[in-house]
């Protein structure tokens, strides 16, 4: 018997059922089922992220139930899951990252962030996502947005907004594909560390969770992932900071770009690295002490 943990959103509950299938199709005989527990995010949907702390919001309570041994499994969106993990507890397993791209959701015709008019408002929560569009298209109007992905098209849809900014995989998981109006290439808008990827969470001292997720893992995922999370935990930084991180495995050589940028987008720091797949982790907090020095200089430091 193995008992799942995950939020209730449509999305949360898309990325869990997945991950119970492929557990499933590898071990039929197991009893596999799913707990729904309300995060603090979710507690207090009418308040912006950016309003408190924001760190460990749609994990914290679920840790506590893994914890508790409530449940067996956590399945958390990467990205949702602070840099630091309580003590008994472990990542044991990343599966294959889906498309780390943010996308853009227009209402209108414009299908590129160059196309829309100026003053077009766009809706999003992250200080990472408003500081890479100010960067790009400092006329735009940045208001903040909460809710799952349907309530944000919904409201897209009402003329809150002429665009919205999203995570492709969200979209993807959901099959929302087909509403995304622009992938928002890397050049443009770096990712959180994480995005389109999956954290299976679990006791250290469990001896039958870990067998049933371990075929999950996908080690080029989980190399890009760590190397990603060792870049952010350098920094300092947690979702409220505008950080954004890229990492690219291939061929056990691993690329990392990096971004610390000011809230306004007046200034950014850009930079990456290569390094061997082994040293990856090494090489990305090398990455962040380049950048929070420039930050330094920049006087950029104090946002971290």
């Amino acid at each position: 018997m193995l008992t799942i943990g995950t939020r209730g959103s449509a999305l949360a509950l898309a990325q869990t059922t997945w991950v119970r299938n492929q557990i499933l199709s590898r071990f039929p005989d197991t009893r596999v089922t799913l707990k729904v527990i309300k995060t603090s995010a979710d507690k207090d949907a009418a308040s912006s992220i950016r309003s408190g702390s924001g760190v460990g919001v749609f994990v914290k309570e679920i840790e506590e139930a893994l914890l508790a041994r409530e449940i067996d499994l956590a399945v958390h969106s990467m990205k949702d899951v602070p840099t630091t993990i309580p003590d008994g507890l472990e990542i044991g397993a990343i599966p294959e990252r889906e498309d780390p791209h943010d996308a853009l959701i227009t209402r209108g015709q414009a299908g590129t962030l160059d196309e829309l008019r100026s003053g077009s408002v766009i809706g999003t929560g992250s200080v990472r996502r408003i500081a890479q569009i100010l960067v790009l298209r400092s006329d735009l109007r940045i208001l903040d947005i909460r809710g799952n992905v349907d309530t944000r098209l919904q409201k897209l849809a009402s003329g809150a907004y002429d665009a919205i900014i999203l995570a492709c995989a969200g979209l993807n998981r959901l099959g929302l594909g087909g509403r995304i109006s622009a992938r928002l290439p890397f050049d443009q808008m770096l990712p959180a560390p994480g995005q389109g990827a999956l954290a299976l969470e679990i006791r250290k001292d469990d001896p039958i969770a870990h067998p049933l997720i371990a075929a999950l893992h996908h080690v080029p995922s989980a190399v890009s992932v760590l190397a990603e999370r060792a870049f952010l935990r350098r920094m300092g930084g947690g979702c409220n900071a505008p950080v954004a991180v890229h990492a690219t495995y291939d061929e056990g050589r691993v690329k990392i770009e990096g971004l610390l940028a000011a809230l306004d987008g007046s200034r950014v720091i850009r930079d990456s690295v290569i390094g061997d797949h082994d040293m990856a982790e090494e090489a990305a907090a090398a990455l962040a002490d380049r950048i929070r020095t420039q930050g330094v200089r920049d006087r950029l430091e104090s946002l971290l």
